[in-house]
């Protein structure tokens, strides 16, 4: 796949992409910075350093926007100028996102939209709603997950509100680095469930 739609999340070992309360003033929730500790190493020559200079090659970033909003807009530039696409349900009259943003309400377009904005670089996506609707809308193509060695024990779920439907994955890549494992999943499409 020249462009793939790809997840780039840290996550603890019990699922957790962010610990409680997270809100603007503690994005993170509590104790969930733990998350990106594997970053320390991001300008290394070591696989987090791959793995983050894999991210920044994206042509295009998908968000949520309780994301957006809790990373401050990102100030309207998430990485390099790439077009951002925030996907949410609604979007209030007057509420013009900042530099690079537009608002999209319909996943569909939005995954469309994207990939032909990245050209025939990877899309990134950022949020665990994004994911889930991309994931729901069999629009994801991979997943990215940084694996951290801890159990946050409570917070936001990656994959709480997938629904009933079986999603198979098949394991493309693994890196071992300090403090993470990085982890590339394919999604298997339906039709190639065995």
């Amino acid at each position: 796949m020249s462009n793939p739609i790809r997840l780039y999340m840290s996550m603890s070992l019990d699922g957790f992409v962010a610990g409680p309360d997270d809100k603007p003033g503690q994005e993170l929730g509590r104790d969930g910075g733990r998350l990106f500790n594997w970053l320390d190493d991001r300008n290394s020559d070591g696989p987090s350093g791959e793995v983050y200079r894999e991210a920044l090659a994206t042509g295009a970033l998908i968000s949520g926007r309780r994301t957006f909003e809790l990373a401050g807009r990102w100030q309207g530039d998430h990485h390099d100028g790439v077009p951002i696409f925030v996907l949410t349900h609604r979007v209030d009259e007057g509420d013009v996102p900042p530099g690079h943003a537009r608002y999209v309400t319909d996943v569909e377009d939005c995954a469309r939209q994207a990939r032909a904005a990245a050209g025939d670089r990877p899309v990134m996506v950022h949020g665990a709603g994004a994911a889930q609707a991309l994931l729901r809308a069999g629009q994801l193509d991979e997943m990215e997950i940084h694996l951290v060695p801890v159990l946050l024990g409570e917070g936001r779920r990656l994959f709480d509100h997938l629904g009933g439907d079986h999603i198979e994955l098949d394991l493309v890549r693994r890196l071992e680095a300090r403090d993470v494992t990085h982890l590339r999943y394919r999604v298997r499409r339906p039709e190639e469930a065995a």
